[in-house]
């Protein structure tokens, strides 16, 4: 292998690495991270007297539903609006983490100086 391409792949590799950082940075700046998802939803008692039966407006709630697989089964858990807020940022922030891992393991590819496939 000739000198050249040796420097340009201690190059590559040091930029990868300087970028695996940045990332890495950008993961530790996360305090709460949860999978799922979350509804919230507004919801008719039974009483037919109550108002929310006539009026769409007075429906009670909203009420919070946290959704989310544990051991592969769906669980499902009504949360408080507090909750439901911060459990809202720690969804988002996971996915936004799940987009960060990919971009660090393309990263890690380009480090090692592996070609990723081709999609077909």
């Amino acid at each position: 292998m000739s000198t050249t391409k040796l420097t340009q792949g201690i190059r590559h590799q040091e930029r990868a690495l300087a970028r695996i950082a940045e990332l890495r940075d950008k993961i530790a700046a996360y305090d709460y991270v949860c999978s799922g998802t979350l509804t919230h939803r507004t919801m008719r008692c039974g009483k037919p007297t109550c108002r929310c039966q006539r009026d769409p407006a007075a429906r009670h709630g909203p009420y919070y539903y946290w959704a989310r697989l544990e051991r592969g089964k769906l669980v499902s858990r009504l949360l408080s609006p507090a909750q439901g807020q911060m459990i809202r940022s720690a969804i988002a922030h996971f996915r936004e983490i799940r987009v960060l891992l990919r971009r660090w393991e393309r990263e890690t590819l380009r480090a090692a100086g592996i070609r990723p496939t081709k999609k077909s």
